[in-house]
């Protein structure tokens, strides 16, 4: 049984999601939200430090007397990855959701943070990206790690979040004054290769060779996204990539979700 406070801000997310389905400003189309809750208070806060950012943000110096923080997943349409498959360079419909749901993300916590206000509670939003140190590309508030934390997924070989929709979407999340009821951890690994199984397809896909089965070259990467972002400068702030998550086995789904939970999940 799920608090008041949990109901409250899925069923507001998901109205805010379907006025923006018939808007026609937008050209991306997402899938039903997926939704998760973590307790503020949770000690696995106190390690990101250790796996995120030196610097990472706690959910108290950014809500002084936090209860909880909510995060949401909000996946693409299947035609976005497909429409990315090919080429060099990030193909123009998945540049073009990238910016748009960033947007969307911006006014969906304005939107959740007034609806709470009405409710007595209070909150604040952390936008969805380019909130990260520019020196080290490390993150202040990692939208990806506090996902795990609140049990929306697990992380892939290639360092994203894996979700029971896949991977191909974007994060965002609120820390709440509120007590939410915690959702529950997986118990095992969603990534193929993490459940023992062959696969590295998101190793394969990557056209700069930054990402390995074992290593990661986020400057490397870095230096592929300001490429996209001069290619699709027209469409707004366009650093994205997106390759190695594109029609791969977690693209749109949890590949795993049907093999015996072999192992168990980890950050």
């Amino acid at each position: 049984m799920t608090s008041p406070v949990n109901d409250l801000i899925i069923r507001g997310i998901g109205s805010f999601l379907e006025d923006a389905r018939s808007c026609a400003a937008f050209r991306t189309r997402w899938q039903e939200p997926l939704v998760a809750f973590a307790d503020a208070r949770d000690h696995l806060f106190e390690r990101l430090g250790q796996w995120a950012s030196p610097d990472h943000a706690m959910p108290q110096s950014l809500l002084p007397g936090a209860g909880s923080v909510a995060v949401y997943f909000l996946p693409f349409e299947s035609d976005v990855p497909r429409s990315n498959r090919t080429s060099r360079h990030a193909s123009d419909q998945w540049a073009q959701a990238y910016v748009e749901t960033n947007a969307l993300i911006t006014s969906l916590n304005m939107h959740l943070t007034g609806l709470l206000r009405a409710h007595g509670l209070t909150a604040a939003g952390i936008p969805p990206t380019h909130n990260f140190d520019q020196k080290r590309l490390m993150s202040h508030w990692s939208h990806r790690h506090v996902a795990w934390i609140a049990g929306l997924g697990t992380f892939g070989v290639h360092g994203m979040i894996i979700t029971q929709r896949g991977c191909c979407g974007r994060l965002g999340s609120l820390v709440i004054s509120g007590e939410c009821e915690p959702t529950a951890r997986p118990g095992y690994e969603f990534c193929l290769h993490k459940h023992g199984r062959t696969c590295l397809a998101c190793v394969k896909k990557c056209r700069a060779g930054a990402l390995q089965e074992d290593s990661f070259d986020r400057r490397l990467c870095y230096s592929i996204l300001l490429e996209n972002a001069r290619v699709h400068e027209n469409k707004g702030l366009a650093d994205v990539c997106g390759k190695c998550l594109s029609m791969v086995p977690c693209s749109g789904t949890n590949p795993a979700r049907k093999l015996t939970p072999l192992c168990k999940s980890s950050g």
